[in-house]
């Protein structure tokens, strides 16, 4: 089964347990990824897009939570927290430090990347390879860091 089938069968059986805030939350999903049909014509199959759409969900709620908490509104960081859970359920399985530290590393390998300026060639290699599975902007400090010079 499909993540998308996935999203599906849990927002049936959040509607079935009546758990009205993770039915909102998926209806989300499901609202996004229909979104990104219809604008862009196509026909949403694959479970990359899937985990891009929710991705890009996550950053949007962890955005939301900082904000929220600058500015004293507990109670709407709180909702955006129960969404951040519900969201992240639907992402693949996240990678250990070492393991991200070594893929940055064959990266920088293969590009033959040699300093700070040659950063994009060595993200474009990995973002592919740890989108969904690794934090980005972790990702971009380690590779930051193993192409400054000692």
């Amino acid at each position: 089964m499909g993540l998308r089938e996935q999203i599906t069968d849990d927002m049936k059986a959040a509607m079935r347990a009546k758990e009205t805030g993770k039915l909102n939350t998926i209806r989300l999903v499901i609202a996004e990824i229909k979104r990104k049909e219809v604008d862009e014509r196509i026909e949403i199959t694959d479970d990359q897009t899937v985990v891009a759409i929710v991705e890009k969900m996550i950053k949007q709620r962890k955005d939301s939570i900082t904000q929220f908490e600058a500015g004293g509104r507990a109670d709407l960081a709180d909702i955006e927290k129960a969404e951040l859970v519900v969201l992240t359920a639907y992402m693949p399985a996240g990678l250990s430090d070492e393991e991200i530290a070594a893929e940055v590393t064959a990266a920088v390998a293969a590009s033959g990347a040699a300093g700070p300026q040659d950063m994009g060639k060595v993200m474009a290699i990995v973002k592919p390879k740890l989108a969904g599975r690794a934090d980005m902007t972790v990702v971009s400090a380690l590779v930051k860091k193993a192409l400054s010079p000692a």
